[in-house]
């Protein structure tokens, strides 16, 4: 029978900053369970659909639930009726003593008027413990441009039905927030065997962990926690581009002529990651010419001293005059104040002195 609790609202303010404050109304101290109000968060999703995603905790010591229904009401800033009210359950099916569990709802449709979403627990049943026959691990864990898992489930002595294994990734406040939960649907699994599974795919990059458990129609395995790596991407990315000779009126040159000043000009892209701490650099943009031969002779050598505001692109230009006449390629390099690059070096570009 479904145990109704007493009313329970979770109201998180949704700016368009996405910077969002959030109001608690607290569990009695006597409800076998409870919404873990410090783990929930609620965001806009890339296509505009509001998620609400959270903890929720079974503080029975001996008893089990199933079937915890939740509700999220969604609301506008201007009326106090909702625009939605969608129901959801928890990630696991069965929530063990003491245990907890993950849940994400998402709004039904990619309303950009929603900018409030009321939590409130609904209720559960008692149900039978579900014994822990899973067992779930790691094998490799890589964080460039996606995130890249791989893991092995494990299972004992019965087969297995409807197997997931799930993801509940966290950031590093602390207590931590849920940012997002993903799973990987494995169906029927024999009994006694291992199952190699793959997980790729672009998380939020707040992520510092994540939660890693499974479950079947008979079995459930404890909850690992795993912490994910250190990006391999730089944490600031420079692209030189656009190499090119121009005279001083801006017009590009297929040929230089000897004693003829020209400007080498070449674009830059920066690109700083999501949680670089400054978005200043300074850096030094350097220009090679060097001659055509088999061994080539460095003709001249010119820098600028410059720093990168935030992302986006700049332009470096310095004056070259040709003094001989020859077959010479440009090299363009920028590296930051301590000397270490920042950037692949630039495009070569040929070009003829005459």
């Amino acid at each position: 029978m479904n145990l109704v609790l007493c009313s329970l609202l979770v109201l998180f303010l949704i700016p368009i900053s996405q910077a969002y404050s959030q109001e608690y109304s607290d569990n009695a101290s006597t409800l076998a369970v409870s919404l873990s109000s410090h783990s929930q968060f609620v965001y806009q999703d890339s296509d505009g659909y509001t998620v609400v995603v959270g903890m929720v905790e079974n503080n029975d010591s001996l008893s089990s639930v199933t079937n915890v229904q939740i509700q999220v009401n969604f609301f506008d800033d201007y009326g106090s009726d909702p625009l939605e009210v969608v129901q959801g359950s928890t990630t696991f099916e069965v929530i063990s003593p003491n245990g907890k569990s993950s849940y994400l709802i998402r709004s039904e449709t990619s309303n950009l008027d929603i900018t409030q979403a009321s939590v409130s627990l609904l209720g559960f049943d008692p149900s039978e413990e579900k014994q822990k026959g899973l067992t779930v691990y790691s094998t490799d864990v890589f964080l460039d441009d996606s995130f890249r898992f791989s893991g092995v489930l494990q299972t004992s002595g019965a087969p297995n039905s409807d197997t997931r294994v799930h993801f509940a990734f966290y950031d590093g406040f602390e207590p931590s927030r849920i940012l997002g939960v993903n799973t990987i649907e494995l169906g029927n699994v024999d009994a006694n065997t291992e199952v190699v599974f793959d997980f790729d795919k672009k998380i939020d990059s707040r992520s510092v962990g994540f939660l890693l458990f499974a479950e079947s129609d008979v079995f459930v395995s404890d909850v690992i926690d795993v912490e994910i790596p250190p990006s391999q991407i730089p944490t600031k990315l420079v692209t030189i581009s656009n190499v090119s000779m121009e005279d001083f009126d801006g017009n590009v040159l297929s040929e230089l002529q000897v004693g003829s000043p020209v400007n080498i000009k070449s674009k830059t892209l920066i690109q700083f990651s999501a949680d670089q701490p400054s978005n200043e650099t300074a850096y030094t943009y350097y220009v090679q010419v060097k001659e055509s031969g088999k061994v080539p002779y460095v003709e001249y050598i010119g820098k600028f001293n410059g720093r990168f505001i935030g992302t986006g692109s700049e332009t470096q230009t310095l004056d070259w005059v040709p003094e001989k006449t020859g077959l010479y390629f440009i090299e363009t390099f920028v590296w930051d104040r301590n000397n270490v690059p920042i950037a692949e070096q630039g495009p070569f570009v040929l070009i003829v002195v005459n």
